[in-house]
């Protein structure tokens, strides 16, 4: 996945896609296929891999090998959780000089062709930390697989999450998103506590808390491709409590 990484004599900012795969051998060359093609300058993919027994962080190890140095792989040996995966990845892209840190499923959910946008929309305003793919402003919209009480719950969960938080978003639990490396900097990442979806609500109330400013782009939320689903019911019960734990005094969200 070879980018130019010059654009009029001027380096392009560094965009670091992180992908936390487990179990996804059958998606990630999909995925990564699919960011080469958007023809983003300076685009690199850090795939964080826990250990996936069907070989994923292997076939990932072949890609970053063949990719000319755009594709890279941190592999860990425990299965804690999509936040700590996302955390380690992030700090990881943080550490290599990223100024853009893009969080995405491995899983194709996420539409690829939005990225740009997303990276435009965040460079193109000082004042914006964050730009969430949004499946509930105008233009975004849910998979046309899901049934209806699956997108009642999705519906449900987005409410919860802003009658107990008022973060002020339409999509509180979005996944897609783009950071500015400096906002990550200033939640202090490695004291985010949460592991599962409750992750993406603990960043967004981190985000709010200290005034930075959260944008959203319509995406359409496919449905995964291959594999299953990781949403177990102990993910959803954290996803339950937390926005309780944020707002009721969690020390790592004060300004």
């Amino acid at each position: 996945m070879e980018q130019a990484s010059r654009q009029g004599g001027a380096t392009s900012p560094k965009v670091v896609v992180v992908v936390p795969t487990y179990n996804e051998r059958e998606n990630l060359p999909l995925l990564v296929g699919l960011l080469a093609d958007l023809g983003l300058a300076n685009l690199h993919v850090l795939v964080v891999d826990d250990g996936s027994p069907d070989g994923t962080g292997d076939l990932a190890d072949t890609i970053a090998v063949k990719s000319a140095g755009t594709v890279s792989v941190l592999h860990r040996t425990e299965k804690d959780g999509l936040g700590r995966a996302y955390v380690a990845g992030m700090t990881r892209a943080l550490a290599d000089g990223a100024d853009v840190v893009v969080q995405m499923d491995a899983d194709l959910s996420h539409p690829a062709d939005t990225l740009p946008l997303m990276v435009r929309t965040l460079l193109g305003d000082d004042d914006v930390a964050v730009v969430l793919g949004s499946r509930y402003v105008p233009g975004g919209a849910l998979a046309t697989e899901w049934a209806w009480h699956r997108k009642a719950l999705s519906a449900w969960a987005n409410f919860y999450v802003n009658a107990i938080l008022r973060l002020g978003v339409k999509d509180a639990t979005a996944g897609f998103k783009a950071w500015r490396g400096t906002a990550l900097a200033a939640i202090d990442l490695p004291s985010v506590r949460s592991n599962g979806y409750s992750f993406q609500v603990e960043m967004n109330h981190r985000a709010i808390r200290r005034g930075l400013r959260i944008v959203e782009v319509p995406i359409t939320f496919e449905e995964r491709v291959h594999g299953e689903s990781k949403l177990s019911l102990r993910v959803q019960a954290e996803s339950a409590v937390t926005p309780w734990r944020l707002r009721f005094g969690d020390r790592g969200t004060r300004s």
